[in-house]
């Protein structure tokens, strides 16, 4: 039921990309059993002119290489000890990616909870960046891992409703990249985390 999408879907414009991806499905395939999410919010990143992207004026470290490769990598970064799941947008050498901010579970809600834990209610499973991720198992062994090639792709979804827009969240002291408005995510979806505008 779950296939890799095609290479073509991520060579894209990087904010068509970042609106693009809700509605589809994050996939990761383990010895337990499938764990499907489907992306409900996203946020671009365009480097190297954006100042809340960590490849702001192309710093090019070991951390942000992946993001000059072909679209389509998985991008991972911690943050406070969680794991965050970016795509590698824009073509080569220009070092975008899209953030992926929140997914609604579709399919392993069982594993999910023993990830996440017993406490943790249904709608905040994976109501943000870092609770996805560890969710779906997705750790920093996924730096640089193709989203087309098992065990974690993305796959084509059933369409999505309609998407409201706004500035991202948790890029303070970033100058006027702090109002762009390239946070999307899927209206009155429950999965959405909790910064709505």
């Amino acid at each position: 039921m779950y296939e890799p999408i095609d290479q073509s879907f991520f060579e894209k414009d990087t904010l068509e990309l970042a609106q693009q991806l809700l509605g589809h499905y994050i996939v990761h395939e383990q010895q337990t059993g499938l764990l499907v999410g489907r992306i409900v919010e996203t946020e671009a990143y365009q480097g190297p002119d954006d100042r809340a992207a960590h490849s702001f004026r192309n710093r090019r470290t070991k951390r942000t290489e992946i993001m000059f490769q072909k679209p389509g990598y998985a991008y991972t970064y911690q943050m406070h000890t969680h794991t965050l799941l970016n795509v590698v947008a824009g073509s080569i050498e220009t070092p975008h990616a899209v953030l992926i901010r929140a997914i609604e579970p579709v399919l392993g809600m069982e594993q999910m909870r023993l990830n996440r834990g017993a406490h943790v209610k249904e709608v905040n499973l994976t109501n943000g960046p870092g609770k996805l991720t560890k969710a779906l198992g997705i750790t920093m062994q996924y730096y640089g891992h193709h989203l087309l090639d098992r065990p974690l792709f993305i796959s084509q979804g059933e369409g999505r409703k309609e998407i409201a827009v706004s500035p991202r969240v948790g890029i303070g002291n970033t100058g006027d990249a702090v109002h762009y408005p390239w946070r999307f995510y899927e209206k009155d979806n429950p999965f959405v985390s909790r910064y709505r505008l």
